[in-house]
């Protein structure tokens, strides 16, 4: 199985490599190269920072059109973490402008980023936090029904449609994970999230 991590210099890639081969995956390459990407047989896209640095990166390498080929022309399985699952949805908050009230992300997933909006709450979010599973979620598959996983993020997903999400609570709901069709995300870091999270990344390797 060749992984390929998507590398546009704003992700957690020693973390996320790290782990995947202490899953025993050896060809792991990390390129936004649209050979590498399109022989790949699945992609991780991570994030770290700002949404609007990262669109501007991403558009700056053209990935965005090579990602639409990829993976939404060829169903190429895809998981995004952190930063990384929210480019795929439809925008964000974050940055955003009088002019423009939220900037665009890739549009795979229709959600957006908001940010946490309760006083009280300290932002970001960081630490392990439990997750309330989806019983038809891939993911999550021989998991319990809630678990901890380790998040650090000011900003979190919300959708008013079905995208087979997880739950986590912080003050309020928010979607922690999602998945559709070949397409998946989690808001928490499962590079970082010890034993569950290197069951989840194996799910994915097995079950997308």
């Amino acid at each position: 199985m060749k992984l390929v991590i998507i590398d546009y210099g704003m992700g957690n890639i020693k973390s996320i490599t790290s782990a995947f081969k202490y899953l025993n995956v050896n060809d792991i390459t990390i390129s936004n190269k649209y050979s590498e990407i399109k022989s790949a047989d699945k992609l991780i896209l991570p994030g770290v920072g700002s949404f609007a640095k990262a669109v501007e990166k991403i558009n700056k390498l053209d990935l965005q059109k090579i990602l639409d080929e990829i993976v939404l022309e060829n169903k190429k399985p895809v998981l995004g973490i952190c930063l990384g699952m929210q480019l795929l949805c439809n925008s964000s908050e974050e940055n955003s402008s009088e002019e423009n009230s939220s900037i665009n992300g890739f549009g795979y997933i229709d959600a957006e980023c908001k940010r946490f909006n309760i006083q009280e709450l300290k932002v970001p979010h960081v630490g392990f936090n439990q997750v309330r599973v989806n019983n038809n979620s891939k993911l999550y598959d021989g998991f319990s029904e809630e678990n901890d996983f380790y998040f650090t993020h000011s900003y979190r997903v919300q959708s008013n449609t079905s995208i087979n999400q997880s739950i986590c609570i912080y003050g309020e709901e928010f979607i922690s994970s999602y998945e559709v069709g070949n397409i998946a995300g989690t808001q928490f870091h499962p590079e970082l999230s010890q034993t569950n999270g290197l069951k989840l990344l194996k799910n994915f390797l097995e079950k997308f």
